[in-house]
C-alpha cells in the first residue's frame, strides 16, 4: 500500500490519444488502483503526448519539478510509458528522483530497485527493437510480393511535390550524416598524403568502410564527401 505524496506521470504517443484521452483512462485508473487505501496524496497529475522513444520530454521534467517541489514520489502506470530506453531510465533514477510503477508493485526502493528497474527497461528496449524489425520484415515481403505501399495516386500534384521535396531534404541530411561521420577518416587520410579521390576510395575499401548503401567506394562518391566537407 503506497503512502506519501505522489504525482502520476501519464503518457501517449500520439496527439489523438492525448485529445480523445485514450489510454490516459486506463493509466489514471491503473494509479488511483494503486495508491488506494495508502496514506497518500496525490499533489500533480502531468500528461505527456510524445513517443516512447524521445528522450526531451518537457512535461516529464515538469512532473520531476513537481516531486523535488512537493517531496513526492513520481508514480507511472507502466514501465513501458516512460522509457523504453534502458540508458534513458538509468539516467533518470540516478538524478535522485523517487519513481514508482503501478505494473511492479513490489519493486523495492535504493539499489536494488534501481537494478531491477534497469534489467526490466533492457527488456523494454529489446521488445521495441523487434516490433520494428518485424515491422520491417513485413513491409519488405509486401514489397516483394508486389504490394504497393502508400496511396501516392490518392494525392494531390501539390502534396506529390510536397512529399518530394520533404523527401530530398532527408536524403541530404543522411548525406550530411554520413559526410560527417567520414570526416576523422578522410582527415587521417589526407594528412597521410592520400589526397585523391581514387586513393581515398581505395583505403577506404581496404578498410573495409561501407558505403552508405553498402557497396564499395568509387571516386566519384569521394568527390561528393568532400564537397559535403567543405559545405
Amino acid at each position: 500500500m503506497a503512502a506519501g505524496r505522489f504525482v502520476s506521470y501519464l503518457r501517449v504517443s500520439t496527439d489523438r490519444q492525448g485529445k480523445s484521452g485514450l489510454g490516459l483512462d486506463a493509466q489514471r485508473e491503473a494509479v488511483a488502483n494503486y495508491l488506494n487505501g495508502g496514506q497518500w496524496e496525490l499533489v500533480a497529475e502531468v500528461v505527456e503526448v510524445e513517443s516512447g522513444r524521445r528522450h526531451d520530454r518537457p512535461q516529464l521534467e515538469a512532473a520531476l519539478s513537481a516531486c523535488r517541489l512537493h517531496r513526492a514520489t513520481l508514480v507511472v502506470a507502466k514501465l513501458d510509458r516512460l522509457a523504453r530506453n534502458a540508458k534513458f531510465l538509468l539516467q533518470l533514477i540516478d538524478s535522485g528522483a523517487d519513481v514508482v510503477f503501478c505494473d511492479l508493485p513490489h519493486v523495492p526502493s535504493g539499489p536494488t530497485g534501481r537494478f531491477l528497474l534497469t534489467q526490466m527497461a533492457a527488456v523494454a528496449e529489446l521488445e521495441a527493437g523487434l516490433i520494428s524489425q518485424r515491422t520491417k520484415a513485413a513491409l519488405s515481403a509486401a514489397k516483394a510480393r508486389g504490394v504497393k505501399l502508400g496511396s501516392p495516386g490518392n494525392l494531390t500534384a501539390e502534396g506529390r511535390a510536397r512529399g518530394a521535396v520533404v523527401g530530398r531534404l532527408i536524403a541530404v541530411k543522411a548525406a550530411n550524416g554520413r559526410a560527417a561521420d567520414l570526416s576523422r577518416t578522410v582527415g587521417q587520410l589526407q594528412a597521410q598524403g592520400i589526397t585523391s579521390a581514387n586513393g581515398i576510395a581505395a583505403k577506404l575499401n581496404e578498410w573495409g568502410v561501407p558505403t552508405a548503401r553498402g557497396g564499395r567506394w568509387q571516386a566519384v562518391q569521394v568527390q561528393r564527401v568532400l564537397a559535403r566537407l567543405k559545405q
